[in-house]
């Protein structure tokens, strides 16, 4: 079989499940160049190169697990995040480009030029406190996730691009693990789960049944996190310190609502238009709970 007739029937495939079919083609693709471990220039170049019997075996085998709903990103085990290659694994939340734009808006806040000290709430594959690591040299970085496997997935990421030193990774629910007297932050960033339990039979097949869902859902209404979460910002910021969350489809009124008493709440719009981002500063006196 040549690489053109085994992407022919692999796409033909995919594109018998109605919930793959807008992407069979891609996916064919890309998974036939993970399976050769071949850039796409040598596929356009060679299409009637012919697959060896294990190589057809192992192509097919990628196929099987996408024909079960199987992220791309979870088959190939990585994904590509602010132009770094993350490992992943069913560990971990797959990054989505949405994210980017919370840390683009932490980054364009923030001076690159001194010693912050940043938590990233919830990291998951590291993602966020990774791209913020290499972005803010100087920054000390405390990464916090509930999931010690997670844990394990964004340390080898951190290594992987060479900012171990400047993150540390810690097991905790939300910030509960940090000593109150002894942790201010000159910013906290969050991306946590906010998807309703109503919402999970709408969701894809493939983030449904295959993303963990501890990364996902929060609460009948998605906001469970939030509510916890803001309270212990504002206990564990420096005054006027920054925080900077992911938000959901939505909850704009509810998360200003839940940050009525921050300072300088503002929103950002992802590139479909919708509010993705909140941003606000703790004020300088202690908030009430």
């Amino acid at each position: 079989m040549t690489l053109r007739e085994a992407l022919t029937v692999a796409t033909a495939q995919l594109a018998t499940d109605e919930h793959l079919r807008a992407t069979a083609t891609r996916d064919a693709e890309l998974l036939l160049l993970h399976t050769l471990q071949i850039p796409r220039v040598t596929l356009l170049a060679h299409p009637d190169s012919q697959l060896s019997v294990n190589q057809r075996t192992a192509y097919e085998d990628t196929i099987a697990r996408r024909l079960h709903h199987e992220p791309i990103q979870y088959i190939t085990g990585e994904q590509e995040f602010y132009g770094l290659t993350l490992k992943v694994t069913p560990a971990v939340l797959i990054p989505r480009p949405e994210t980017e734009h919370l840390v683009e808006a932490v980054l364009k806040l923030l001076p690159a030029n001194k010693p912050l000290k940043i938590a990233d709430i919830g990291t998951g594959s590291g993602a966020i406190a990774i791209a913020l690591a290499t972005q803010l040299p100087q920054a000390a970085i405390t990464a916090l996730d509930i999931s010690t496997e997670a844990l394990a997935i964004a340390t080898t990421n951190a290594r992987e691009h060479n900012v171990a030193d400047h993150i540390t990774f810690l097991q905790s629910d939300l910030l509960s693990a940090l000593d109150r007297e002894a942790e201010t932050f000159d910013a906290i960033v969050s991306n946590p789960p906010y998807i309703p339990e109503t919402d999970r039979t709408t969701l894809h097949p493939q983030v449904r049944d295959h993303e963990p869902a501890a990364a996902l859902f929060a609460g009948e209404t998605g906001l469970d996190i939030y509510r916890r979460l803001i309270p212990q910002a504002s206990n564990a910021l420096k005054p006027n310190g920054l925080l900077a969350l992911e938000i959901g489809h939505r909850q704009q009124d509810a998360i200003a609502s839940l940050l009525q008493r921050w300072h300088n709440v503002t929103f950002i719009n992802d590139l479909q238009n919708i509010p993705r981002v909140a941003l606000a500063q703790r004020p300088a006196t202690l908030i009430n709970r």
